[in-house]
């Protein structure tokens, strides 16, 4: 075990690491404000209430059709669907504004009220508070439509990194409850996650000699998250890892997204071929020449990607042939 694996190590590190990304991402999330100017940050602020203490969530509102007056996701009658968005992070740094430029283009092109949640991280709030907490606010989101203006039953969950494992988590916990207050999820976006946190990452291998992602960086992120390693396995935490072997049909349908650099590639991978297997599985895109995390630095190849899912999204939201909804699909 590496020093920084040791919990309490991590758990320091991951604290410093906190405040010292605090000021740098303030500076690229000023920069990230000016990417895709043609779609205008039109956003409110709301508070979720949860089990592990209000979370707060900047909501992107999709613009209207001149021709129409409408979000092009919803018709003079009815509000616009609405899409949950988790930020990336390691479960230990919390960048909700770095996510500005994604949410603002899925709210233009795919019509949906973006849900932008700043969920509780590590070490504070360890695993399981993360997954669970996401779930809540999910549950929350799909119920309370009429009071904030979006359609709750047409619904859609996502993430980038971290969160897209937490889009995952979210997925699974909906499949296990089985109706009931479940939230019936039209779509699972899962962009470049971390999806098995028991293989340690120096038994990982990427494309590049020197991918983004470093093993003392998934030290410092996994042991601060999980500090416990038996519970890595957890499918929560890992689900592309052998030991998890549950059937997932029915879960939640998916667009996987995979980046050909990314050290966390292979399992993405092997996730997504888990959910062919289950049926659930729309699409798989791997970026080519892609790292982990490029879509803050590389505007044009994000806008290709974003517009990928905008249409997933889209596509799934839109009542009509081939879009019904998942719990009456056989």
């Amino acid at each position: 075990m590496s020093f920084l694996a040791r919990p309490a190590m991590a758990s320091l590190a991951a604290r410093v690491m906190q405040r010292l990304t605090a000021l740098a991402d303030r500076r690229i999330a000023s920069s990230l404000l000016g990417r895709y100017p043609e779609y205008p940050r039109n956003t409110r602020e709301l508070t979720v209430p949860t089990s592990f203490g209000p979370a707060r969530a900047v909501v992107y509102l999709p613009g209207t059709d001149a021709s129409t007056g409408t979000a092009p996701g919803s018709t003079p009658d009815s509000a616009p669907p609405v899409h949950v968005n988790f930020h990336g992070g390691g479960y230990v740094l919390p960048p909700i504004q770095l996510d500005d430029p994604l949410c603002r283009f899925l709210a233009a092109e795919a019509g949906v009220a973006v849900v932008n949640v700043d969920y509780v991280v590590a070490p504070q709030h360890a695993f399981p508070a993360p997954p669970r907490q996401a779930y809540e606010i999910v549950r929350w989101v799909a119920g309370r439509g009429a009071e904030h203006g979006w359609d709750g039953d047409r619904l859609t969950v996502g993430g980038q990194s971290a969160g897209g494992g937490l889009a995952a988590a979210v997925a699974r916990q909906a499949l296990e409850a089985r109706g009931g207050e479940a939230p019936a999820i039209a779509l699972q976006v899962l962009h470049y996650p971390p999806l098995d946190l028991a293989t340690d990452a120096r038994d990982k291998r990427a494309a590049i000699a020197k991918p983004m992602l470093r093993p003392w960086m998934a030290d410092v992120f996994d042991s601060a998250y999980v500090p416990d390693p038996r519970r890595r396995t957890d499918p929560l935490v890992s689900p592309a890892h052998p030991s998890d072997t549950a059937d997932l049909t029915g879960i939640a349908p998916a667009f996987v997204v995979t980046a050909e650099y990314d050290l966390l590639r292979a399992e993405g991978v092997r996730y997504a071929e888990r959910l062919r297997e289950a049926g659930a599985l729309l699409d798989h895109y791997d970026v080519p020449g892609a790292d982990h995390g490029y879509d803050q630095k590389d505007a044009e190849t994000a806008r290709d990607v974003y517009a990928l899912i905008a249409a997933h999204v889209r596509r799934a939201t839109t009542p009509g042939p081939g879009n019904t909804p998942r719990e009456n699909q056989p």
